[in-house]
């Protein structure tokens, strides 16, 4: 069982600059072509006045705290029991090109579900004008408890 005292744990400020060609590669892997991701003439064009990012890049930048998470060493996770159960992202901005992007996570709730544990995690992000961007958050399983 892990223990409830970590909930509110905060975990380091993690930085990322949003970069065109990262977000290039991130549409092609996904095979996606949309030209709001990378026709940078396209994307001039638009309401945004630049490329934005496809949603599920914010997997990248948002969610790079649950590596702090997972090797904690006051949790002691069990990573060969641990399963990824959800994850959403909530939207609020579109991330763009030279944007700078600080997350911070936190453990939300420690609950047991029969014998498993199940730890949640949020992400805010936020530019580097302090907008908010983006919210993540993800539920992680422990099967068989910690």
């Amino acid at each position: 069982m892990i223990d409830h005292k970590f909930i509110g744990k905060e975990y380091p400020v993690h930085v990322y600059e949003i970069g065109r060609e990262k977000m290039k590669e991130y549409a092609l892997a996904i095979d996606n072509e949309n030209p709001y991701y990378f026709d940078k003439d396209f994307g001039a064009k638009t309401t945004y006045g630049d490329n934005i990012a496809p949603p599920n890049f914010a997997a990248v930048y948002n969610l790079a705290g649950c590596a702090d998470m997972f090797f904690d060493q006051e949790l002691k996770l069990n990573f060969g029991m641990l399963v990824h159960g959800e994850q959403d992202f909530e939207f609020i901005k579109p991330v763009k090109p030279g944007d700078v992007i600080t997350t911070t996570g936190k453990i939300t709730d420690i609950a047991e579900k029969g014998n498993n544990d199940v730890i949640k995690f949020e992400a805010r992000s936020v530019n580097q004008d302090g907008e908010l961007m983006t919210i993540g958050r993800a539920a992680f399983v422990i099967r068989g408890g910690n």
